[in-house]
């Protein structure tokens, strides 16, 4: 490993990321492989499942509105993790950044899942378990590679993954909604619960795919005139995604009957939806799934990113262990990103064994789900306590729009954790291992919570609104 050192005496770890970069950030880290493979995962529930990414986009943009306005009030590094911490205290402040470092490992062990799918159209077309394990091994090493060798590598390689992953959607966004048969979005609810309830669990599942609104916010020592280019890209990157992910499902489940996306075989939804907008042939199908393997390795670079801005930000406060807060002669910090990944690789291999396709895929993607939504919550938490004192004591203007978004945002992060069971599962443990999952990887950090208690220090006082 290379030489490490205090992270205040290295000149690269410095801010590196212009808004241009810090909104690819965004949009990298929310357009992953989650989206490409939304459609499989939901054919169990059906087209019923457009209405969940309708109610899941609305709260991502309260999400992205409450970090926007956040993150001008406090640029602090850790985002999600420093508004809890400055709001409740210290034990509030580990408890959300220890859930949602769970949230960026366990993350990348469902994109990598996902972006196998997309590989193996290509190669170990067989799906054998050992070589999907090997491939997915590499598609996570290679971005942490590219983390490790600096910010500014890393910021390239996030601005022209994000520009190439932004083609297809915005192609099936377009002309793929020409291609759409009525006849397709029947039946509308295949789930056998009813449509609140179908609604629900699609909404858990739909989640996932806008992991990230908070990415520039967390990165915030990365990012350049934080104060101004945060909430910008926190905003263009969220409309950005929402657009071509609203309407690139809709073309989907109108192009491919249900029938079909439930298929093993067709678990590269959006390859299996270009063949047929194309009528027939397979050429259309691989050059999407090209691109979405493009997509998968910039989200996972930019998700490795914030695996180690998250645990580098708590360990400057105390609350992490020191060696997570060095950074090496690259100017990153590499234990976190090489600890991180090792992680992700174990998650994402246990995950593997013994059972397959949307199973694995849905359960980390639910667990990762309930664990993003804790520091989601207390983030809008902290934004109603200060915003409430802020009405008390000065009269603010925009009170009514930031406790409304605070609410919202809320709201939504309780709804996904209570919806966040595996309801396509077979069995009571499936069913709820997202929950049992993400209850003991809280629990380990208990220890590391007990150890570090008497280290941490105070709290920064939370600035003025403006």
């Amino acid at each position: 490993m290379a030489e490490v050192r205090e992270a205040s005496s290295k000149p690269e770890a410095a801010a590196s990321l212009g808004l241009p970069q810090a909104t690819a950030l965004i949009l990298g880290s929310i357009i992953g492989v989650g989206i490409f493979n939304l459609p499989y995962s939901l054919a169990s529930i059906g087209p019923i499942s457009i209405v969940a990414m309708l109610l899941t986009t609305l709260g991502a943009v309260a999400l992205a509105l409450m970090f926007a306005s956040l993150s001008r009030r406090l640029p602090a590094d850790g985002g999600p993790y420093a508004y809890a911490r400055a709001g409740f205290g210290n034990g509030t402040g580990f408890m959300n950044a220890w859930s949602y470092w769970i949230t960026a490992w366990a993350g990348n062990a469902a994109i990598v899942t996902g972006w196998v799918f997309y590989v193996e159209k290509f190669v170990n077309t067989g799906h054998v378990a050992g070589w999907s394990i090997v491939i997915a091994l590499v598609g996570l090493w290679i971005p942490a590679a590219v983390n490790l060798s600096g910010v500014k590598n890393a910021g390239a390689v996030q601005l022209w993954t994000s520009i190439i992953k932004y083609v297809p959607l915005a192609l099936m966004s377009t002309v793929g909604l020409f291609a759409i048969s009525s006849g397709n979005f029947s039946p509308w609810n295949v789930s056998g619960e009813s449509d609140l309830s179908a609604i629900g669990s699609a909404m858990a599942i739909c989640l996932f795919s806008y992991l990230g609104v908070e990415a520039a916010a967390v990165a915030a020592a990365k990012v350049r005139d934080p104060e101004r280019n945060i909430p910008k890209a926190t905003l263009l990157g969220t409309l950005g995604s929402s657009v071509v992910y609203l309407l690139s499902m809709i073309a989907v489940f109108g192009t491919v009957p249900t029938t079909e996306l439930a298929k093993d075989e067709n678990k590269a939804s959006y390859s299996v939806a270009a063949d047929a907008m194309v009528g027939g042939g397979t050429w259309a199908g691989s050059l999407v799934a090209l691109a979405v393997i493009v997509s998968g390795i910039g989200a996972l670079n930019g998700w490795i990113m914030i695996c180690a801005e998250m645990p580098l930000a708590a360990a400057k406060d105390g609350l992490f262990p020191e060696v997570f807060g060095r950074v090496s002669s690259r100017g990153v910090p590499a234990v976190s990103i090489i600890s991180s990944t090792v992680l992700g690789s174990v998650a994402m291999a246990v995950s593997f064994m013994g059972a397959s396709g949307a199973t694995v895929f849905n359960t980390l993607v639910l667990m990762t789900g309930i664990t993003a939504a804790i520091p989601y919550a207390f983030s809008a938490l902290a934004q109603l306590k200060w915003r409430l004192r802020d009405r008390r004591e000065l009269h603010t203007p925009r009170f009514a729009r930031d406790a409304t978004v605070a609410v919202l945002a809320l709201a939504f992060s309780v709804l996904f954790i209570v919806c966040s069971r595996n309801t396509g599962a077979d069995n009571w443990y499936q069913v709820w291992s997202p929950f049992l999952m993400a209850g003991a990887a809280m629990l380990i950090g208990i220890p590391v919570y007990l150890r570090m208690r008497t280290r941490m220090t105070e709290p920064p006082p939370v600035p003025p609104y403006h």
